[in-house]
């Protein structure tokens, strides 16, 4: 079974229905804390309630955990779980995105995402042995839009910084740095470089991770 630590309820079906469409009867169950990502964002620790969750999840069976919550990833990976793998959501973006270097444009609509997401890459480059610039997109208005409810104003304001960044910027590969701005990429199929989102390769690994 796979776990799910996610700080907004609308990823829970999201998830959910990527592990059923990538592996039918693997079994998922999730826990939801909105105020962990309140409390990352003003600088609380979050480390002991992070635990909390991924154990709860562990107890209930999981054999792999995703923390689909950029902001939480590092945290997440590091207070980990004995024997059980924690996944954050955007490692396998990050190592899609820089696999074959060049600019990477990384969209975020949450200020807190950038630095976590920036280390990640920054980090995944390393290990591939690869050279890349990285350039922070920081879309806040959509954020604003996010928070209203209005997720249709949000993804096209993240489709808009994410256009910007190939066409004035030079991109070659853009990042959606954060789970819940994958739906934008339908909005950007007509462009000439490779839109990555995290939600598909970070469920496609976790159940990699489950069989093993």
């Amino acid at each position: 079974m796979i776990g799910f630590l996610h700080t907004a309820e609308l990823h829970v079906a999201t998830f959910g229905a990527l592990v059923e469409d990538a592996a039918p009867g693997e079994g998922h169950a999730h826990r939801v804390d909105s105020l962990l990502l309140d409390d990352a964002r003003a600088g609380a620790p979050t480390g002991e309630r992070v635990r909390a969750h991924v154990d709860a999840l562990v107890a209930a069976g999981a054999s792999v955990v995703v923390c689909t919550c950029s902001t939480l990833g590092p945290v997440a990976e590091e207070v980990g779980a004995p024997g059980v793998p924690v996944l954050r959501v955007d490692r396998p973006l990050a190592e899609a995105a820089v696999r074959d270097g060049g600019r990477v444009a990384v969209v975020v609509a949450l200020a807190s995402t950038l630095g976590p997401t920036t280390e990640l890459l920054v980090d995944a480059a390393g290990r591939a042995g690869r050279v890349v610039e990285l350039d922070a997109v920081v879309c806040t208005g959509a954020w604003a839009d996010y928070e209203a409810g209005d997720l249709g104003a949000y993804h096209r304001g993240v489709a808009d910084a994410a256009r910007d960044a190939v066409g004035r910027r030079g991109a070659d590969v853009v990042v959606l740095a954060q789970a819940s701005m994958a739906p934008a990429a339908v909005l950007l199929e007509d462009l000439p470089v490779p839109v990555l989102t995290s939600p598909g390769s970070a469920v496609a690994r976790a159940v990699e991770l489950a069989r093993a």
